[in-house]
């Protein structure tokens, strides 16, 4: 059976088909991008649930020791908190609990211009470097299409906030254990726990989602896709673990 992409006549799909068949039938909702690139229904529900999660720290957690958990994950920040007048750290801690639950909130954002930079640089490897054929918005679409399935994380970790996680061990930027990273003990080097956070269920789901939806909108082979859009999230993640490493 080929790898190769190929266009069927089928009926065109409405929003919520095409997010019920990214999870059961991607191909179809890839497809069906073909034909129009639009992305609010994911959009819709990225918004949703970064509301849900968010004013479940917010009730459970609390944004104060939110930011505590993070500031106790790199040993370089508690010493600078601890060499700081009293006055003064607790003054930097509020405004930055007040950083996390605004970043927290606003989330799509974050979601839309990582995506943007994504899809620009996946687009113009697949097509300048693999002779594919695809329309920006349609690498974008692709990749918001198939971030719908981290959505399931979160709404893990909105269930065990609720179910009573203790809040001390809550970690804002890692919330539930679908990744290695998750299970690794806080004297791992930092650089090992943030590459081995990226090694994640629902991350790994989403990355072979986008590689079967950019074959498809780029007329590719999936080897190509899967080289293009593997390759670049390698690059960050090693980068993301260098800096994670300098930091610690």
């Amino acid at each position: 059976m080929s790898d190769a992409p190929s266009e069927t006549a089928t009926a065109p799909l409405n929003e919520g088909q095409r997010i019920i068949d990214i999870f059961v039938a991607p191909s179809k909702t890839f497809t069906d991008l073909l034909r129009n690139s639009a992305w609010w229904g994911p959009l819709l529900v990225l918004i949703v649930m970064s509301i849900v999660f968010s004013f479940a720290v917010q009730t459970k957690v609390g944004w104060d020791r939110t930011y505590d958990n993070i500031v106790h994950q790199s040993p370089k920040a508690e010493d600078r908190f601890a060499q700081m007048p009293a006055d003064q750290a607790t003054r930097i801690k509020s405004i930055s609990a007040k950083i996390t639950a605004g970043t927290a909130y606003g989330t799509p954002v974050i979601v839309l211009i990582v995506t943007a930079i994504s899809a620009l640089l996946v687009w113009a490897t697949v097509n300048f470097g693999f002779s594919g054929t695809s329309k920006y918005g349609q690498v974008f679409a692709v990749f918001m299409y198939a971030n719908l399935v981290l959505n399931i994380k979160y709404i893990l970790a909105t269930i065990a906030l609720f179910a009573g996680v203790a809040p001390d061990s809550f970690l804002i930027q890692n919330p539930v254990g679908t990744n290695i990273g998750y299970y690794l003990s806080t004297d791992a080097p930092r650089w090992l726990i943030s590459l081995a956070t990226h090694l994640d269920i629902f991350e790994i789901w989403s990355l072979i989602l986008s590689a079967i939806g950019v074959a498809i909108v780029a007329k590719v082979k999936r080897g190509p896709a899967a080289a293009a859009v593997v390759g670049w999230w390698l690059l960050f993640v090693l980068i993301f673990a260098a800096v994670a490493g300098v930091q610690s």
